[in-house]
């Protein structure tokens, strides 16, 4: 049986590591001093020994910030996005330090672009060698070596998720050995790992050193087992990992708290429940709801004259709608359909080729030009300028009963756009998938997220083909 030896590998990486950073510094005086591209700015007065002794603290700096960026983690499951940002960030903050350690200490001939050529150098590199790695290694593992064996407790929802992302992702090297459960009869299989016992088989697998690891995935009414078979796998010794039967309910990410050594896990985390993660998307929703009213003001004037003419009634129309809170509160668009009673507008869809829309109305419509006033909302602070788009109180009703987990969205204020509507589901399209799109938005809220949906609402165009 071949062991996945994480110590030999995370040591045989910080040489590599070590290798990289002194090259990536050598590479960048070779084009600073010797290539000839920067003859007329920083000549130096520095020797090369000088900066090679310079390496003596870089190349430690380096390894601590990979460690601290968890660069040095198990590669089986951890993404290339996730790894290539951490190498960044470490990156960044090591120019950082070196920038500040030279501006303290006066070394004023010391080259500010030789380290800017490090910088990119070094990043380049190190994605360069650890994608190798990565390749490598799932090569290997996809020919069955540098396997890690896995033994799951329970048979429950969790363990059969457990198996379809192993046999989804056979570069991950992780082989199943069988599930243990105290309900369901030895031979059972589910994608061919077979139930091959009782959970107190354990007494008797566990001393054979055999396993890499054990998951526990019991079901939801067992976990009353869970302290003794955590209990019988500590002791011997074996790397244990618990996949809990309620990820339908708990978010992947959970937000957890230490409540004076009481662990508290939030069912739902949500950044902009933060007052500075909150005070600065209202300064963001400010000083952009003021520069899109003064940028769109003639197209604003332009439809509030054709919407005027085209029908009889106001130019602005308010429909009330649930936002932050679940509170209420009238947002505002262009009047794109003929006047209608309250009742009708309440609790009615807008179907294909609707009578009620106007000629103007179509054409605003489609294009989201009837949303342009929402841009009042946003700088009153009933929406902003990302988030989930708002629905009408009497949908709320009807979805917060027929769709887990809808009432969440209202957690946050509704949006202008997002990340739902740039990835077409806008309009008639799933409810389901809206909420799907909205959650994972709340939950993963970052200001670089909110930009990049407001980028590719502009990118992908206002046109909308569901809207009627």
């Amino acid at each position: 049986m071949i062991k996945d030896n994480q110590k030999y590998f995370n040591r045989l990486h910080v040489i590599i590591d070590m290798i990289v950073v002194a090259f990536s510094y050598l590479l960048a005086w070779i084009i600073r001093f010797k290539a000839g591209f920067f003859k007329d700015i920083d000549a130096g007065t520095l020797s090369f020994q000088t900066y090679m002794y310079a390496l003596i603290f870089i190349v430690p700096l380096y390894l601590i910030l990979y460690y601290a960026f968890t660069l040095y983690t198990s590669k089986r499951v951890q993404g290339r996005r996730l790894e290539g940002s951490n190498i960044l960030k470490a990156n960044s903050l090591g120019l950082l330090i070196i920038l500040t350690g030279l501006y303290l200490l006066k070394l004023v001939d010391f080259s500010r672009h030789m380290l800017l050529i490090f910088y990119g150098v070094n990043i380049i590199l190190e994605l360069l060698v650890r994608n190798i790695i990565r390749y490598v290694l799932r090569n290997m593992r996809k020919r069955g070596m540098n396997l890690r064996h896995i033994l799951l407790v329970g048979y429950s929802r969790a363990a059969e998720e457990y198996i379809d992302r192993i046999k989804q992702n056979p570069q991950w090297g992780y082989l199943i050995r069988g599930i243990l459960d105290d309900n369901v009869e030895r031979g059972v299989k589910y994608k061919g790992i077979k139930v091959i016992g009782k959970i107190d088989n354990l007494l008797v697998i566990l001393p054979e050193n055999r396993l890499d690891e054990i998951a526990i995935t019991l079901g939801l009414d067992e976990y009353s087992k869970l302290e003794h078979i955590v209990s019988l796998c500590e002791k011997s010794g074996v790397h244990t990992k618990f996949i809990p039967d309620y990820n339908n309910i708990i978010p992947t990410k959970p937000y957890t708290e230490d409540l004076l050594g009481l662990p508290v896990v939030n069912i739902r985390h949500v950044p902009l429940t933060n007052t500075f993660n909150m005070l600065v998307k209202r300064i963001v929703d400010i000083i952009g709801s003021l520069t899109a009213i003064i940028l769109f003001s003639p197209m604003i004037l332009l439809v509030s004259v054709l919407v005027k003419i085209s029908s009889p009634g106001p130019i602005i129309y308010k429909q009330e709608r649930v936002g932050l809170h679940n509170k209420p509160f009238s947002m505002y668009k262009f009047r794109s359909m003929e006047v209608q009673s309250e009742k009708e507008e309440k609790s009615k869809w807008t179907v294909k080729n609707d009578p009620r829309v106007t000629t103007i109305g179509k054409i605003i419509r489609k294009t989201s030009i009837d949303e342009f006033p929402q841009f009042f909302n946003v700088l009153k602070g009933d929406m902003s300028l990302v988030g989930p788009r708002p629905e009408r109180p009497f949908f709320v009703e009807k979805f917060r009963e027929e769709i887990p987990r809808y009432m969440v969205k209202h957690q946050v204020r509704p949006g202008l756009t997002g990340w739902a509507q740039v990835n077409g589901l806008r309009g008639n399209t799933s409810i389901r998938k809206r909420i799907d799109h909205d959650l994972y938005y709340i939950e993963n809220w970052t200001l670089g997220f909110d930009f990049k949906i407001m980028i590719l609402t502009v990118v992908k165009g206002f046109i909308n083909k569901n809207a009627y």
